[in-house]
């Protein structure tokens, strides 16, 4: 019975002790990052498997003005470079600068149409109904998409049929239920399994629009969170690099193909 005893001592002991070294971070996503961080955050779980890393995916304006409302994310990666920016301004943020992570793109992306052989023009013909993107309102991909159309002179004709989403991957729903024939949507999400399988892609030239410049920071609260820190520099590992080029982001430091 004393042996069996001080067994169940070290087991309880080692548990709890487990429990207060365990930590928790919320990460705030911007929504094209919905399948390569998922990914990514398997990947960081799998050599921290005492530690919770919850994801949040969402507009990069909205997560903007979450944590200014006092939302408890621990890091905030921003598909607008701007947005945290801002944030540091503010005295939110723990980092002194912004971190860039990726470059983002932008494409036509229909599941019932070739969008493969589109261009934007394409966008004025009558049997396309309804083009869906994000919100520009809050979303940098919408708004990426908007400066598109007006370069490509033709937002006047185009702006009519625009249906808007939340945030990128709602506007990839849109298309994907029949409420819209083609999509503006990111890259990243165009080329995750579960679209990629469905449809082609018409990848939207890059002069056409401001640069989707995307940086994250590790938040005010978050300042003394060394799992917080951990998974910032995880982001330069070498697994999660890779993830990140195979959605099509363009990381620091490599080029535009």
């Amino acid at each position: 019975m004393k042996k069996i005893a001080i067994a169940m001592f070290i087991v309880v002991t080692c548990f709890t002790s487990s429990l207060a070294c365990a930590e928790k971070i919320t990460v705030a996503a911007a929504a094209d990052l919905k399948f390569a961080m998922e990914e990514v955050a398997a990947y960081f779980r799998s050599s921290h498997p005492d530690d919770v890393v919850d994801v949040i995916f969402g507009s990069s304006g909205k997560a903007h003005t979450q944590i200014q409302q006092g939302a408890p994310y621990d890091l905030y990666f921003s598909a607008d470079e701007s947005f945290p920016q801002e944030l540091i301004e503010r005295g939110l943020s723990a980092s002194p600068k912004v971190i860039p992570y990726a470059l983002g793109r932008i494409v036509l992306w229909s599941n019932t149409l070739d969008a493969s052989k589109m261009t934007l023009e394409s966008l004025v013909n009558p049997e396309i109904i309804h083009v869906a993107t994000a919100n520009p309102a809050h979303a940098p991909y919408g708004r990426r998409g908007v400066e598109a159309l007006k370069a490509a002179g033709v937002w006047e004709r185009v702006e009519p049929k625009m249906v808007y989403g939340e945030n990128i991957t709602q506007a990839s729903q849109f298309v994907q239920s029949g409420n819209a024939q083609v999509g503006i949507i990111a890259l990243s999400i165009a080329m995750a399994p579960e679209l990629s399988s469905k449809g082609g892609y018409f990848l939207i030239p890059d002069e056409l629009h401001e640069p989707l410049k995307q940086g994250f920071i590790i938040t005010k609260r978050a300042e003394n969170n060394a799992l917080a820190h951990k998974f910032a520099d995880f982001m330069n590992s070498q697994e999660a690099r890779s993830v990140m080029i195979r959605y099509g982001f363009v990381l620091p430091g490599e080029t535009i193909n």
